[in-house]
């Protein structure tokens, strides 16, 4: 808290000071931005901001555009995001402000004006899902809807983490995509009705949902995730996808595969493998390996008969 400036304006508060409120937080940013701190701003929410903007402008008796905002309002939400960036300042320094806007769409509809701007002018979107809220899934944010395009320009940093970063991050989000389109032909004729390749993909999906994009903050070891770890998690699943498909490919069974101690195993790495215990995920890897390896090979060997 001591490293923290809050303007609250609630909503029985006048409209004008409503109105105000995202442009005193930013001026704040950038006094701080100009001494050479790195200051992030959490406008909550840019929705409400829009709605006191809609009220002043109703006020004034502008011509109102799309469901009653202003015509100008793809222009405010612009210059206001437009604001982030890193600097150097007069006397040398580097300073930053990280801009940080939540938007809260009334029933959920992305396609209300302001949800729409926003996405114009930004790069990168974590869209809440209402149903991983409802099944507690932690935290609730959609991979589907969800999105970035700043992948290329952290990408050298990951690469001195991992070098295999985008290319497992690129095969995971592909699993899902096709993870999404499967699901809704479970929903009309059930999973018992696709091939064991197309059962693998919704199996692995779920692993990654469950034991990679899922996080317990009230866990000891699941509470943060250092950026190796993450990445040799996201690799060990990945591998047994590919080193399960195979298995599938010369003839095994799914069941073979998901009666393997090892599926649970993956799904609790995140929790049972301590960030710095780097001995744990390479005794896992090799135990997995070798299960997957030993299943291969007994099914090589039926092939040749």
């Amino acid at each position: 808290m001591e490293r923290t400036v809050l303007i609250a304006n609630t909503s029985n508060m006048p409209v004008a000071a409503r109105e105000v409120s995202i442009y005193t937080g930013v001026t704040l940013a950038e006094f701080y931005r100009d001494m050479g701190y790195h200051v992030a701003i959490m406008a909550d929410s840019t929705s409400r901001w829009a709605e006191a903007l809609r009220e002043l402008s109703g006020r004034m008796e502008e011509m109102p555009a799309e469901e009653g905002f202003p015509a100008y309002l793809p222009t405010r939400l612009a210059e206001f995001y437009e604001r982030a960036g890193r600097v150097r300042t007069l006397s040398g320094k580097e300073g930053s402000v990280t801009i940080i806007g939540a938007v809260s769409p009334p029933g959920g509809d992305f396609s209300e004006p302001v949800t729409q701007h926003t996405k114009r002018f930004i790069r990168c979107f974590w869209a809440l899902d209402r149903d991983l809220a409802n099944a507690r899934h932690y935290p609730a944010i959609s991979w589907t809807d969800s999105y970035s395009e700043y992948a290329a320009e952290v990408e050298p940093w990951w690469g001195k983490v991992n070098p295999q970063w985008a290319a497992v991050r690129r095969s995971a989000l592909d699993l899902l995509k096709r993870e999404q389109r499967l699901a809704e032909i479970v929903r009309l004729i059930g999973p018992d009705a696709l091939p064991d390749d197309q059962r693998l993909v919704l199996l692995t999906a779920d692993v990654i949902k469950n034991g990679f994009l899922q996080q317990n903050s009230f866990d000891d070891v699941d509470m943060y995730c250092v950026p190796s770890k993450q990445v040799r998690l996201l690799e060990l699943v990945m591998e047994f996808y590919e080193k399960s498909r195979m298995c599938i490919k010369l003839g095994a069974p799914l069941f073979k595969i998901t009666s393997l101690s090892i599926r649970e195993g993956l799904s609790r790495l995140k929790s049972d493998i301590k960030n710095d215990d780097t001995e744990g995920l390479l005794g896992f890897e090799r135990e997995m390996r070798a299960a997957l390896d030993s299943l291969e090979r007994s099914y090589r060997s039926r092939e040749s008969l």
